[in-house]
């Protein structure tokens, strides 16, 4: 598990666990902006981009887009009253990079993992294309099989 703390403009604990980023907004600015909606929770795997607003004359943003997710357009002016939107200044700047850094890793690790399971899933097809054009036998086949499988 992670854990990341943004302080400064509004109050965001944001964790990484078990596939999923989580952030509670505290604090009585989110509350007067947001109003109180508790914990927001979203599988890595669904996250379909996640931007970095870098602070400059104005605070900084990461917006999380996911499926079902309606993405704010028009700044850090839209950005704050976004329930999507993490808020920080420059000095959690690379705590931010830090975050967005392992989504994007974890994304990458899933995206590989789902891969390998579908060329498994080619692979095996191509055996069963071989054993019904008797190229192999039954028992090769059977002996791929869980192979491929791990059993």
């Amino acid at each position: 598990m992670a854990e990341f703390y943004f302080k400064s403009n509004g109050k965001y604990v944001v964790t990484v666990e078990n596939g999923y980023l989580k952030w509670t907004r505290k604090g009585m600015k989110n509350y007067m902006v947001q109003g109180s909606k508790g914990e927001k929770s979203v599988p890595i795997k669904n996250i379909s981009a996640i931007q970095l607003k870098e602070p400059g004359l104005t605070t900084g943003y990461l917006q999380i887009a996911y499926s079902g997710s309606s993405e704010s357009k028009g700044g850090i002016f839209n950005a704050v009253k976004d329930e999507n939107t993490i808020l920080f200044n420059k000095k959690e700047l690379q705590q931010a990079k830090e975050l967005q850094e392992l989504v994007e890793s974890l994304q990458g690790e899933m995206s590989s993992a789902s891969g390998s399971q579908l060329s498994e899933a080619d692979e095996l097809k191509k055996y069963k294309e071989l054993l019904d054009e008797g190229v192999i036998t039954e028992e090769e086949f059977q002996s791929k099989k869980k192979q491929l499988l791990g059993l």
